[in-house]
């Protein structure tokens, strides 16, 4: 039961079983809970929801990778919490109004999570490569979660989208 349920958490339903880039459809499945988030309770609901997120998805993991290679691909709750973070400093915005730049932010904020998701640039390699366990594999994805965040903020900051 317990191998099951880590399993079901850290695929995210089956999500991460999608047959190429399930990573990319794990990002793409958080983007409606950081809209729900951000539209019931703002900036501190999105945080609570990566930090809860990160604390059931490590835990899930961790069974996890009693049963696999480290990191494997199918596991996407790290996904999860790295995009649900991409648009905590952005959180007013995702339901402002109903003005196509909400999309655009949304667009702008999966493809800067995936850039540096898949770059990985330090520390989140380090975590990668160096922390090989649940907390690594978790891990970088917050790291390109703020890397995404601070530049999705300067965006919609500077161009006012």
């Amino acid at each position: 039961m317990y191998k099951k349920l880590s399993f079901a958490i850290a695929t995210l339903l089956g999500t991460g079983y999608f047959p190429f880039a399930p990573g990319t459809a794990g990002s793409l499945m958080s983007i409606p809970l950081a809209f729900v988030f951000a539209y019931f309770f703002g900036f501190w609901g999105i945080i609570g929801a990566v930090i809860a997120t990160f604390i059931i998805g490590t835990i899930a993991t961790h069974e996890v990778l009693k049963h696999t290679k480290h990191d494997p691909s199918f596991v996407v709750i790290d996904e999860t919490a790295g995009q649900l973070l991409t648009f905590a400093g952005i959180s007013e915005r995702l339901f402002a109004d109903s003005h196509p730049r909400v999309v655009v932010l949304y667009l702008i904020g999966f493809a800067l999570f995936r850039l540096f998701d898949i770059t990985k640039p330090q520390p989140a390699k380090w975590a990668d490569s160096k922390v090989l366990n649940a907390w690594g594999v978790m891990l970088d994805d917050i790291f390109a979660g703020i890397y995404a965040a601070l530049v999705l903020y300067a965006i919609e900051y500077f161009l006012k989208l």
